[in-house]
């Protein structure tokens, strides 16, 4: 019998699947389930997959599969603790909750027409929080700065820094086994690696699931130069 995947990596204390979370959901064993899902809001792919300067046109990707249709969080909420980014688009699925995180995406007040902000359900029960960190086309604080020479890797890329801060905040114990169903570029589990987590990350879509590797390859390299 085959597996439910069509790839399978372990690198150190990650191990990656290439496939569809929801088919191989049984495989999974983890402490928190921290994500970034599609939830049909399949502008902001298409935006960001077409090219639109010289830059921009470098870092073309296919639409982030499924984020055509509505998110079902039913699956991934039997896990101890639960972090689900873009929830205010599917907020009636989901029990009720103090706990949310806040990305306050312009700290200094600017303004686009993308969304000041992105919100993220937790089953935390704790008071709400907010991250700022200023993410605004080309105008990103942190490592994918794009005019300072940082890599846009995936249309809806979130920074290690706040995916640092989602598990801080969530109170994820030392070591524990992290996953993301839906891995895109693999930010969570580069943030795992920094952190000293075990991480297992999904996702269907090759070019991504290439990109992730290599991240999380590097950032585990990295953390054993200076440890």
């Amino acid at each position: 019998m085959s597996e439910p995947w069509k790839r399978k990596e372990v690198i150190g204390n990650a191990t990656l699947y290439l496939g569809d979370c929801l088919t191989i959901l049984s495989e999974f064993r983890a402490d928190a389930c921290i994500t970034d899902p599609p939830y049909g809001v399949k502008e902001r792919t298409d935006r960001h997959s077409k090219g639109r300067s010289i830059l921009a046109k470098a870092h073309d990707f296919p639409p982030v599969h499924g984020d055509d249709k509505p998110f079902d969080p039913a699956p991934w909420l039997g896990y101890p603790i639960i972090a689900l980014w873009g929830a205010h688009n599917y907020a009636s699925k989901l029990p009720d909750s103090r706990g949310w995180l806040i990305w306050d995406k312009r700290p200094g007040g600017q303004r686009n027409d993308n969304g000041d902000s992105e919100l993220c359900w937790t089953n935390r029960d704790m008071v709400l929080r907010i991250h700022r960190q200023l993410w605004m086309g080309m105008m990103r604080d942190g490592e994918q700065n794009l005019s300072k020479g940082g890599r846009l890797q995936h249309p809806t890329q979130k920074p290690v820094e706040l995916m640092r801060w989602v598990i801080k905040e969530t109170g994820v114990e030392p070591a524990s086994v992290v996953l993301d169903p839906y891995m895109g570029s693999g930010t969570t589990g580069v943030a795992c690696m920094n952190m000293g987590h075990r991480f297992i990350g999904v996702e269907i879509e090759p070019i991504h699931f290439d990109i992730a590797c290599e991240r999380i390859t590097n950032a585990q390299r990295q953390e054993r130069l200076f440890a």
